[in-house]
Formats: C-alpha cells, sequence, structure tokens
C-alpha cells in the first residue's frame, strides 16, 4: 500500500510540473505576440506620422512657390561702372542684353576733353535679371556705383483683376438691359452707362497690361565711363611753310612800302613850310654871318 501511494505522488507531481512548463510557455508566447503586434502598430503609427511631415513640407513648399510666382514685383537697377574700353564694353553689353531677350531703350554718348561718357537703360527678362546685372559688373574695371529696388505691386494687381471682373460682370448685365430695353430713354441711359463701364475696363486693362510688363521685364540703367589721355598729333597739313614765309614777306614789304609813302607824302606836302623855313634860317644864318664879319673887322 505505501509503494501505491508513493506511485501516485510521484504521478500528481510531475502532472503539476508539466501544466506549469506549459502555462509558462503559453504566457511566454502571448507576451511575444503582443510584443510583436505593438511593435509593427508603433513603427506604423512612426512611418505614418513621418510621410505625414514630408507630405505637409511637400506642400508647404509648393506652395511658397506658387507664391512667389504670383508675386508682382518690379525691379529696377542702376550701375555706375568705369570701364577701359568703353566701345568694346558697349557692344559687350548690348550683346547679352539681346542674347537674353531683352532689348535696349535709350543710349547717349558724350564725349568730353579727358574723358568718355555714356549712358544706356535695357529692357531685360526677369528671370535673366540677376544674370544680366554680374555680366554687366564682369565687364567694368570697377564698379563705383550699384541700386536695385523692387517694388511689389501684387496686392494692386489683385484689386485690378477684382475690379476688372466686377466690371465685367456690370458690362454684361447692361448688355441684357439693353436687349429688353423697350424705351428709347431707358437705352439711352443703358447705353451712356455701358460706356462708362467699357471705359473704365479699358483703364484697368491698360493698368494690368503694364504691371505685367514691368514685371516681366526689369530696367537695368547702366552709367559708364572711361578715362582718356589726349596725346597732340603733328598736322603736317597746317603748318604752310612756304605760305607762310611769303605772307610774312609781304608783310613787310607793304610795312616798308607804307613807311615809305608816308615819308614822301610828308616831305610833298609839307614842301611849303619847308621852304619857307629853309628860307627863314638861311636870311637869320645870313643876317648872323655879317654882324660876326663885321666884329672881326673892327677887332
Amino acid at each position: 500500500m505505501k509503494a501505491i501511494r508513493l506511485i501516485v505522488i510521484c504521478l500528481t507531481a510531475l502532472l503539476i510540473s508539466a501544466c506549469s512548463s506549459n502555462d509558462s510557455a503559453e504566457d511566454h508566447n502571448m507576451g511575444g505576440n503582443e510584443e510583436a503586434s505593438k511593435a509593427p502598430s508603433e513603427s506604423g503609427d512612426s512611418m505614418l506620422n513621418e510621410d505625414t511631415s514630408v507630405s505637409e513640407n511637400v506642400k508647404t513648399d509648393v506652395q511658397e512657390e506658387a507664391f512667389r510666382k504670383d508675386r508682382k514685383v518690379i525691379f529696377n537697377a542702376f550701375l555706375n561702372l568705369r570701364v577701359d574700353n568703353f566701345k568694346k564694353a558697349q557692344s559687350s553689353l548690348e550683346a547679352k542684353a539681346e542674347s537674353y531677350g531683352g532689348y535696349i531703350v535709350n543710349s547717349q554718348t558724350n564725349n568730353y576733353d579727358d574723358q568718355l561718357n555714356g549712358n544706356m537703360v535695357f529692357r531685360i527678362p526677369d528671370n535673366h535679371f540677376q544674370d544680366f546685372l554680374h555680366d554687366s559688373e564682369g565687364i567694368a574695371a570697377e564698379v563705383t556705383e550699384r541700386q536695385v529696388t523692387g517694388n511689389d505691386v501684387t496686392e494692386e494687381y489683385v484689386d485690378l483683376e477684382s475690379r476688372l471682373k466686377s466690371k465685367r460682370t456690370v458690362e454684361a448685365r447692361l448688355l441684357d438691359f439693353m436687349k429688353d430695353a423697350a424705351k428709347t430713354e431707358d437705352l439711352l441711359k443703358i447705353s451712356e452707362d455701358l460706356n462708362r463701364v467699357q471705359e473704365e475696363i479699358e483703364q484697368l486693362l491698360g493698368r494690368i497690361k503694364y504691371i505685367d510688363n514691368q514685371t516681366a521685364y526689369s530696367t537695368v540703367t547702366i552709367n559708364m565711363m572711361q578715362n582718356l589721355v589726349n596725346v597732340p598729333k603733328v598736322d603736317s597739313t597746317q603748318l604752310n611753310t612756304w605760305e607762310k614765309t611769303k605772307k610774312q614777306f609781304a608783310t613787310s614789304l607793304n610795312f616798308l612800302l607804307v613807311v615809305f609813302s608816308g615819308s614822301v607824302i610828308f616831305l610833298a606836302g609839307n614842301l611849303p613850310i619847308f621852304l619857307i623855313g629853309g628860307l627863314l634860317g638861311w636870311l637869320f644864318y645870313f643876317i648872323y654871318k655879317r654882324k660876326k664879319d663885321k666884329r672881326a673887322s673892327r677887332d
């Protein structure tokens, strides 16, 4: 009996130990499954957040780029350059402007005693504005002045478009009213209002076109100067040695002739005076000599 009880106790103990090991294994497996299920969920959430942030950044960049493209800014630049070769620099700037799709509006050149000055005004497409400025500064020996200004007219442009849209709507309504007008007075009144609205539309369109042109093409004013060193040249055509010698000889001869002619005129013209003067002088001399001879004979 004791042996049977011992066997039963051992079997019971083995069964209990086996059940406990199975429970621990299941608990371990369940814990692992929960962690595994949590890991993908957490990684998925992080990936979703990253994708969301990336998409938001991309969306923001696209919006900012579109915002910048929709901006209406009028750019103007002024450069004061000192160059070594004015003509070469001028030709280079004109060629650069043409290569960028721009054109020259005005060109003036002034040549003073020791300086060559020039002023040029260019209209350059907005996307090549900075490139043209860089090229212009590159041909200069020295950039003495640089000014770049931008006038943002986006708000005005949006307002003009809104007003234009509103005026178009009014114009369409007036045209409809004109079709349905039965009285002449009503037709005249609608016609006056329509003319006024259409005139305002033309003014708005003109301003919009002006802004479009000013923003599509930037204005670049360039003033260039080149210091000159004037070296006098020998002009053999102005020497005329033989001609000048003949002229001087004729001048001297004319002077002598004038003196001789003047002397003849003076003597001939005053001959009576000279004769009377000479006669009186001879008479005084004769009387004086006679008195002197008488004194000498007395002594």
